[in-house]
């Protein structure tokens, strides 16, 4: 079997949505859950907000809903494909590359309104792996079109993480490794991949 590129988005999608996951505070949670979108207050539009393809990634950011002691609900946001290639093909990676001069950086920053940050993958004991997981950070232009025409679904998978989560801690990885996501390859047109720094990779 071949290694998992170091740089491939997998996510768990169909033909026409792919899952991304969130985790917020009940009062911005229950708000989106019960209009099926972000609104505005109490979620702020003027930050710019992380979405994550990889369930582990979110489990690792979020500290299994309870990073720092502070309980947080787990959101499930299924987008359109559409969308999220939108995103891809506006934004620009977090860092500079070594070609770029500041101006030239503060540019590209300014008119492409998405971030991609390639982070260690996790595994379901949150250790990082030697493969990374990509993280999309929305902003103006970006975060409209989420919140209005991306969102067609918002889901709280809150009992589902805790019911893995404590497979886990019983060392019962093979129960808890079928609990969690299918999250396939997710394969990208040339420019797209190239844009983002991922690897040519095959489903």
């Amino acid at each position: 079997m071949s290694e998992t590129p170091k740089h491939q988005i997998r996510a768990f999608y169909n033909d026409e949505t792919i899952r991304v996951y969130q985790a917020y505070s009940d009062r911005i949670a229950d708000s989106a859950l019960a209009n099926q979108t972000f609104v505005s207050p109490p979620f702020k539009l003027d930050r710019m907000t992380w979405i994550k393809p990889s369930f582990l990634w979110m489990m690792y950011r979020s500290g299994w809903g309870m990073k720092d002691g502070k309980p947080s609900k787990i959101l499930a946001i299924d987008i359109t494909r559409a969308g999220f290639e939108w995103a891809l093909d506006h934004s620009c990676l977090s860092r500079p590359s070594k070609d770029l001069s500041p101006k030239e950086w503060k540019q590209m920053k300014r008119t492409h309104p998405v971030r991609i940050q390639w982070d260690p993958e996790r595994n379901p004991d949150l250790e990082a792996l030697d493969y990374r997981a990509i993280q999309i950070g929305l902003s103006n232009e970006a975060v409209v079109k989420y919140l209005n025409e991306w969102i067609t679904c918002i889901t709280d998978i809150t009992p589902l993480t805790r019911e893995i989560h404590a497979l886990v801690q019983q060392s019962r990885y093979e129960e808890a490794k079928q609990s969690l996501p299918n999250e396939l390859a997710y394969l990208l047109e040339e420019n797209t991949r190239l844009q983002i720094n991922a690897d040519l990779c095959l489903n």
